[in-house]
Parts: structure tokens; sequence; C-alpha cells
């Protein structure tokens, strides 16, 4: 695979692989959001087990994480995203034919294997086609696309379930899928090696699953994913409770704008003047908007914390990538990448627990406020734990 060394950005590979991330995260969110409709309204289930899916998904995809790094390592970049891909793109075919909730179980749990080494692996494939003076901006842009997804996945899920059938829009949001699949065999990997050379039989250690240079801002990832749980598992349910359900939709869409509108200048900010002058700022940002949401009693208020929590975490949440790409070596890019996002799903999935619990024991108000409370606590941990100095590798 041959680097970009210029200041052009927009080069053709990287392109390909921003389409190639917009599809694969169009199809997840777009899943995620009819699936439970289909599980309660087709298979008669339950919602405990249109929630059983969404978790055997997210288990399955944080046990395999640890090991994406050692996998890239061993395939390389080529042979791991091929693999991944097509077995990804072969399991969004067999949502179309499961007709009782054991086989869609199994399917979701196994397609979460496939999804966490796929989605580590595109990272580093990207960043390499980044110019080495453009990585905060790229990786920025590169993670628009995810954002993107976040309102095209579930507006034609959502707009298309009242009229398709769950089988035929599986099948839609299939192509989509292997549309992105056959970009990714246009990005030049041809003459790509292996991330290391092979080395002597030896056994597994620590430095084996986790980059230990990527660690302490990948934890950091985690605080941040923890509130932002928040959001992606509770805001539906807290709408209602506020008897706003109807604007949880709008609450979606101007969050995602807020996330995109931002991204090119907080990119910029951060390879012009460095991490510490995107990240105060943006942390900051997510608190008070989580501060607010914990307090809004009107529309006007739900759609303002919406904007503060958009512009926080969606100018943290790239930014902490790239510091853990950066901070790690060009060797162990595939490591640092599964470091990170290992520590952000079980930020995720922890979040959606003990608030779960907070909510049901206290309130809503008091789940927000800790989120808040928290957030701004991971400020002080930025401060003394990720030093800006030396997070970037030099």
């Amino acid at each position: 695979m041959n680097a970009i060394n210029d200041e052009h950005l927009w080069n053709k590979p990287f392109i390909l692989c921003l389409f190639n991330n917009l599809f694969l995260f169009v199809f997840y969110f777009a899943q995620t959001t009819i699936l439970p409709i289909y599980i309660v309204n087709e298979l008669n289930g339950s919602v405990a087990q249109a929630g059983l899916a969404m978790t055997l998904f997210m288990i399955s995809a944080i046990a395999v994480r640890p090991f994406s790094g050692l996998i890239i390592e061993k395939l390389g970049y080529k042979k791991t995203l091929y693999i991944s891909e097509s077995l990804f793109c072969l399991f969004t075919i067999a949502y179309a034919f499961a007709d009782n909730l054991t086989v869609l179980m199994l399917i979701r749990f196994l397609h979460g294997i496939w999804f966490s080494i796929l989605t580590t692996v595109t990272v580093p494939i990207a960043n390499n086609f980044i110019p080495a003076k453009r990585k905060g901006e790229g990786m920025g842009y590169f993670l628009v696309s995810i954002n993107l997804a976040i309102v095209l996945g579930p507006f034609i899920g959502l707009s298309l379930i009242q009229s398709w059938s769950y089988q035929h829009l599986s099948l839609l949001l299939a192509a989509v899928v292997w549309l992105g699949f056959t970009m990714c065999l246009l990005i030049p990997m041809q003459n790509q090696q292996k991330v290391i050379a092979k080395q002597e039989k030896r056994k597994l250690s620590l430095q084996d699953f986790i980059e230990k240079k990527a660690l302490p801002v990948s934890v950091l990832a985690m605080i941040v994913s923890f509130s932002y749980a928040s959001i992606m598992s509770f805001i539906s349910t807290f709408a209602e409770s506020k008897n706003m359900l109807q604007y949880a939709g709008i609450f979606f869409i101007v969050f995602a704008v807020s996330m995109m509108s931002l991204r090119p200048i907080t990119g910029k900010i951060y390879d012009r003047k460095g991490p510490n002058y995107v990240v105060y700022p943006a942390l900051i940002t997510f608190a008070i908007g989580l501060f607010i949401l914990s307090q809004i009693e009107s529309v006007i208020g739900f759609m303002i914390a919406a904007v503060f929590i958009g512009i926080g975490f969606g100018s943290a949440q790239p930014c902490l990538q790239t510091i853990s790409i950066q901070r790690s070596p060009k060797d162990r890019i595939g490591h640092a990448t599964s470091t990170y996002f290992t520590c952000y799903d079980i930020g995720i999935a922890a979040g959606s627990l003990a608030l779960g619990f907070v909510i049901a024991g206290y309130s809503y108000t008091a789940a927000y406020a800790l989120c808040g409370i928290l957030t701004l606590l991971s400020v002080i941990y930025y401060k003394y734990a990720v030093d800006f100095k030396t997070a970037i590798q030099k």
C-alpha cells in the first residue's frame, strides 16, 4: 500500500475508503433502527428480546476487538479487509432469511465479530492515505461518514419499513454494503505487505492485544463514550418522558448536523495548533450539553442540548482517535485502533447498563447530570494522563 506523502487530502483511495465506511454504517444504523420493529411486530418477540439482539451484536464485537490488531498483524491490511468485509457482506444477506428469533440472534452474534474486525482495519487503511500534515482534518472527514450514516440509516430504514417488507428492505441494505465492498477492491493495496515481518513463533503477550501507547487516550474515549451512551440508548425514552417523543428524530438530525458542521474547522485547528485546542473546548461543550439536557422542559431546550452535545462529542471523538493513532508506532496502528475501539465499546456497553439503573432508581435528570460531571472530570484526566506533548509520535 503506497502512502500519500503530499498535501492532497482528497485522493482517490481516501475517497473510496470514506464511501465504503459510509455504506457500512448506513446499513448498521438502518438495521439497528428497523430490527426491533421486525422482532416485535413480525416475530412476536418482546422489547427485551429486541434489546438482546442489540446486546449480542455488541458483546461479540467487544470480545473480538482485542484480537483485531493481532489479526491485522498476521494477515496484513489487504487480506484482513477482504476477508472481514466479504463475510460481513454475506451476513447482511442472511437477515432477509431470518424467520425466527433463534436464527436472528445467532446472525447478530456472528455478524458482530466481522463488524468488529472490519471497522478496526478500515481506520488504519484510510489513515495511510491521509497526508502527514493533515491527519486531524482527514480523520475528521473520515468520521463524518459515520455522522452522515447516523442520519441516512434511520431515515432510510424508518421511511421504507412502512411500505416495504423487512426482507426486501434488508436485501436493499445488503446491496448498499456490497456496493461499498466493490469500492474496496479499487483501493490500491496490490503491493501491501504484512504489517510486521514474520517472526519466530512465540507465546502471546499483552502487546499482541493492546497498544500501550494508545491506552491512556483510549481510557479517556471510554469515559466519553460512557456519557454518550446516555444519548445513544435513552434519548428516545427520555423524550417520551417529557412528552416530546415526536421530536426525538429531529434531535438526532440536529445532533448529527452539529457534529458535522465543525469537523473541517476542528481538524485544521488540530493539525495547526495541536489537540489541546480542540479537546478541552470539546469536552467542556459536551458536558454543558449534558447539563442542559438534564434540566430541559421545552423543545427549544431539547434542541439547544442537541447542538452542544453534537459539537462537543463530534469534535472530541475524532481528535481522541487521531491521538491514539499518532501516538503509536506505524507498525502498531492496527493494535492502536483495536485498543481504542475496545475501550470505546466497553464505555457504551457499561454506560447503557449503569445509566439504566440510575434512571430506574433515580431519574433522567440524575443520569444526565452524572454524565455531565463525569465528562468534566475527564478534562482533568486528559490534562494529567494524555499530555499532548507526548501523545503525538515525533
